[in-house]
């Protein structure tokens, strides 16, 4: 069922990078307080303003700061740009900048610092819920590297893996007892390790996609 989609998703190896590309770039969202194009506080004008890392807050005024657009969901939930990710340390982050910024925190704070708390956490909220499911984490993945799959169509999928995909669906639909549901779970889950082995070897390649990146960086 999945031979024929190897070279479709072999395309995905280079979201297992080494770390390298990632660690530049979280290095970039350190924000010098010294510099003259640092931002500043919307509230007290001072430097370091809307924060970026796990400072939410102004350093001198301690009013709560826009979310930082730059910042994508693995960066906020403190998650290597990776499909594996450590969803019990997901949860836990969850709850932690859910302290941090949920709005019944800010009833009685300003109605800027109110509506930049709502922000803050809708996003972590949407940052929670795409890293904690592995298609919507892989689905992710794909669009921070400028791939997207349109919810509903059937990208680059071989016909014969959509008509499997139509018949466990009917049978699911005529499924009256557990048994048979039974039955089509164990079917489903057995594609899952097919597409887990797939995924596994996949990280290899991505390694030896990076190896040959950094041949090339001239010394």
């Amino acid at each position: 069922m999945w031979g024929g989609r190897t070279g479709a998703l072999l395309r995905l190896s280079r979201l297992w990078p080494t770390g390298l590309l990632w660690r530049g770039l979280r290095n970039c969202n350190v924000v010098s307080l010294a510099g003259s194009n640092s931002p500043r506080c919307w509230n007290c004008g001072g430097l370091g303003g809307p924060l970026r890392g796990d400072q939410f807050f102004c350093p001198q005024c301690r009013a709560l700061q826009p979310p930082d657009p730059a910042r994508d969901y693995f960066s906020l939930m403190d998650c290597n740009h990776s499909f594996r990710v450590d969803t019990s340390k997901l949860h836990h982050r969850y709850q932690e900048l859910q302290r941090l910024v949920h709005p019944d925190f800010f009833s009685q704070r300003s109605q800027t610092e109110k509506d930049f708390s709502e922000k803050h956490s809708t996003l972590v909220n949407d940052a929670y819920k795409t890293l904690l499911a592995p298609l919507s984490r892989g689905l992710y993945l794909l669009k921070l590297h400028g791939i997207e799959i349109p919810e509903g169509t059937d990208h680059e999928m071989d016909s014969q893996f959509l008509m499997e995909i139509m018949e466990i669906n009917e049978k699911l639909a005529e499924a009256q007892s557990e048994t048979a549901m039974n039955e089509i779970e164990s079917v489903v889950r057995d594609d899952f390790e097919k597409a887990k082995e797939l995924l596994t070897k996949m990280r290899y390649f991505s390694n030896i996609e990076e190896k040959i990146k950094l041949k090339k960086i001239p010394l």
